[in-house]
């Protein structure tokens, strides 16, 4: 299963320059002017998992195959996108094909930069917040539109047929929901609610799950950052969304060092691990997807799930033969897989287990599936 992540944010707040950094190749224009991105630059990058390296030292694999997440850097949106100022539309199209956003706001100082919001003046404020607010009130009103013209003909069906009723009672509490300026997926919903059917045709912008990313200077990359850091944080927690610090230039520089050289690089600065690395990570826990993982000789592989897949679901994810004629996994976690040298070892030690139909598949849970043709 693939994940689809689309960059978002007003124009000039460095989403292109994060891009390239993602993609470790200059594939989209990171010019200092409103709209430089018109096409949508899509590129699939690799999930840093420290795991597969340590499997491949016990099955000597031909090959590593790592997870991957789906980037879209989209156009930067402007007040009156949905009304179809700036790029309008074709913004908001963008972004309901990807399952999750990530929302880069301008958290540094730089008096070259074009505040877009400002009339295009260098020197107006900072303000992340008031940024934030921007796009998602444009992606309520593009949402609340979209509503409005299926409320609309649900309600006149429903006099004539009765059925439809709780569905267009659904959709006008949910209207009413949008008009107070509140997302969709904070709307209260239930298994078996009318609205359910409405959420899944119609992929509501504001139903994804967003994590906010403070792009800020190399100085405020590590601590708590600056002011403008801990407002977007605040304004984070309230949306009750995920975030995530970054400076992006540092990032498109780290692209282009060798892995000894970006290792060294990030340790003078204090860090452990790329930032891009752990916005990777946080696009996976935030969709609550986990990798299940596969070791032999011809390969090493790291599997994409959902939690709470159960054993047969995560094997037609191998493929659809695979769950058809499920039989058993033979499961063994990752740890034990390492600590006693590979597969026969953890047979030895009693830790190689059959899981059944109704097994949970864990994180880094390396898997034998056994199905009949």
């Amino acid at each position: 299963m693939g994940l689809s992540v689309g960059i978002v944010g007003l124009p000039n707040v460095g989403k292109s320059t994060l891009f390239n950094a993602l993609t470790k190749r200059q594939q989209a224009a990171a010019e200092n002017y409103p709209f430089c991105t018109i096409e949508p630059n899509s590129a699939v990058v690799e999930v840093a998992d420290p795991r597969l390296e340590k499997l491949a030292e016990l099955a000597k694999p031909e090959q590593i195959i790592r997870a991957t997440v789906e980037f879209t850097d989209i156009a930067g949106l402007v007040k009156g996108a949905s009304k179809g100022e700036g790029l309008g539309n074709k913004f908001l199209a963008n972004i309901r094909e990807c399952d999750a956003i990530l929302h880069v706001v301008r958290c540094f100082e730089n008096d070259d930069i074009i505040h877009v919001q400002e009339g295009g003046n260098k020197s107006a404020p900072i303000d992340p917040v008031g940024d934030a607010e921007v796009i998602e009130t444009e992606l309520v009103l593009a949402d609340m539109e979209q509503l409005q013209r299926r409320y609309e003909r649900i309600r006149k069906e429903a006099q004539a047929k009765p059925p439809l009723r709780p569905e267009a009672e659904a959709c006008a509490a949910l209207l009413k929901h949008l008009e107070e300026g509140k997302p969709v997926r904070t709307f209260q919903r239930a298994e078996g609610d009318p609205i359910l059917n409405v959420l899944k045709e119609l992929h509501f912008l504001t139903d994804k799950k967003v994590i906010y990313c403070a792009n800020v200077a190399d100085d405020n990359v590590t601590g708590e950052g600056n002011a403008h850091v801990a407002a977007l944080r605040e304004y984070a927690a309230r949306e009750n969304s995920a975030m995530v610090v970054i400076c992006a230039q540092m990032e498109a520089d780290l692209a282009g060092l060798s892995d000894d050289e970006a290792k060294e690089f990030l340790q003078s600065y204090g860090l452990a691990e790329s930032s891009l690395d752990r916005t990777i990570r946080l696009a996976y826990e935030t969709l609550g997807l986990a990798s299940f993982l596969t070791a032999g000789p011809k390969e090493v592989r790291a599997w994409t799930f959902r939690r709470g897949w159960k054993a047969p679901r995560c094997a037609g994810v191998i493929h659809t033969d695979f769950e058809k004629g499920f039989i058993r996994a033979q499961v063994v976690a990752y740890e034990d897989y390492v600590k006693y040298g590979g597969e026969a070892g953890a047979r030895e030690h009693g830790v190689l287990r059959p899981e059944g139909k109704d097994y949970e598949m864990k994180d880094g849970d390396v898997v034998e599936f056994l199905f009949n043709n």
